[in-house]
């Protein structure tokens, strides 16, 4: 059942005298549980992609529908609040608070949604063991390594319980070993809770690992696979 539906989603962004399109007729179904990657060279469209899909950014024309939610019905404020409820974020530069500790960068969402300290608690230690970060719950974020930042990074993204999550060029600066392990970690997760991850990347790691490739060039989708899922 999808998640994500695009219809006929342009972008055209009128900064200067030429427009810029930077994304043409996109139409898209991601399902529950996907392990997408959308790709393409520089300037193909894939974070305005992302963007949009992540309503942070809104489509010059088409329908975008997220968990069952039209987001052109929403006002600025609830769609603030549709992304603090429904969608889980990664970003290539971690965007963790760094005068917190792992755990309470992770729990911040949870206190943002208002959940009780004891569920706060339950869901904080989880989401550490489960990204292999136990041991490093009360580490400061300038006490972690690249890669581990980024793992608290995707522990915070499911904190919320999210629909999906949209992870921008997540390998982006990590060595290869930090992003083989954090891949590890996603798929994972993918399987064995069924979460839904869309990415954005130029990384052929990622690209080996997903299995759907979209791919776009000239903000159109040129291409879309389906790889045969994990036994």
């Amino acid at each position: 059942m999808p998640v994500i539906q695009l219809q006929g989603v342009h972008r055209v962004y009128d900064h200067s005298a030429v427009p810029v399109h930077a994304l043409s007729d996109v139409t898209l179904d991601i399902d529950a549980g996907e392990f997408t990657a959308i790709v393409g060279p520089s300037g193909s469209g894939k974070t305005t992609l992302l963007n949009i899909i992540g309503g942070l950014d809104q489509p010059t024309e088409g329908t975008i529908t997220l968990a069952d939610t039209d987001l052109a019905t929403l006002s600025r404020g609830e769609r603030v609040e549709f992304r603090l409820q429904h969608i889980g974020f990664v970003f290539q530069a971690y965007n963790l608070i760094p005068v917190l500790t792992a755990e309470e960068n992770v729990e911040f969402i949870l206190l943002l949604q208002g959940r009780p300290r004891g569920e706060r608690r339950r869901v904080v230690t989880d989401l550490l063991e489960a990204v292999g970060l136990a041991d490093k719950a009360a580490s400061t974020v300038n006490q972690l390594s690249g890669g581990q930042q980024q793992r608290v990074a995707v522990a915070r993204a499911l904190a919320s319980g999210p629909a999906f999550v949209l992870a921008d060029e997540p390998t982006a600066n990590l060595d290869s070993g930090s992003a083989s392990m954090l891949l590890d970690i996603m798929e994972r997760l993918n399987v064995e809770r069924h979460t839904t991850f869309v990415f954005s990347t130029h990384d052929p790691r990622v690209v080996d690992r997903a299995r759907r490739v979209v791919r776009l060039v000239d903000g159109a989708v040129a291409e879309d696979v389906v790889r045969p899922s994990p036994s």
